[in-house]
């Protein structure tokens, strides 16, 4: 199966669903394994891919290394969890750079009471600071509002 996937493009990767073609092309050093990656979050348990996500995490490639916190934000989506080293991968990359989509698809799709602490944090955090810019936008409106309406006024 290792001969349909095209790793100098990538062309095909989503579909991969074999742990050990992404294994061979981790060890001969293939470009793409990013992007296998997702193919493998799609493809497979959460228990065969989440090891080959944070192996992803750490490649050299940035891109790449992008593409596999794309993977464990799909893999919470598909699967409603992570593994405890996936939370750990996300929580130690912080909610900004690489892991913020996936943090909040985390905190989208993972009930509350089945998240590790820090990401309970995080999420009552959003929520308070959500409000706050909600407060923030309707005393600017309204400033704006009272202001138009004393420049009428004077006119």
């Amino acid at each position: 199966m290792a001969s349909e996937w095209d790793w100098e493009s990538g062309k095909g990767l989503l579909g991969i669903d074999d742990p050990a073609d992404w294994d061979a092309a981790y060890e001969r050093g293939e470009p793409r394994l990013g992007t296998a990656a997702i193919g493998l979050a799609f493809n497979c348990t959460l228990a065969e891919a989440s090891p080959r996500i944070l192996k992803a995490m750490r490649l050299a490639d940035r891109g790449q290394r992008g593409f596999a916190y794309t993977a464990a934000g799909h893999a919470a989506r598909l699967n409603g969890e992570l593994t405890p080293e996936l939370y750990a991968a996300l929580r130690a990359e912080g909610h900004g750079g690489f892991a913020e989509n996936a943090v909040d698809d985390t905190l989208t799709f993972v009930p509350f009471r089945e998240l590790p602490p820090w990401f309970k944090w995080r999420k009552i955090a959003s929520r308070v600071e959500d409000k706050l810019e909600v407060w923030r936008l309707h005393i600017t409106y309204a400033a704006e509002d009272a202001r138009k309406f004393v420049r009428r006024r004077r006119s």
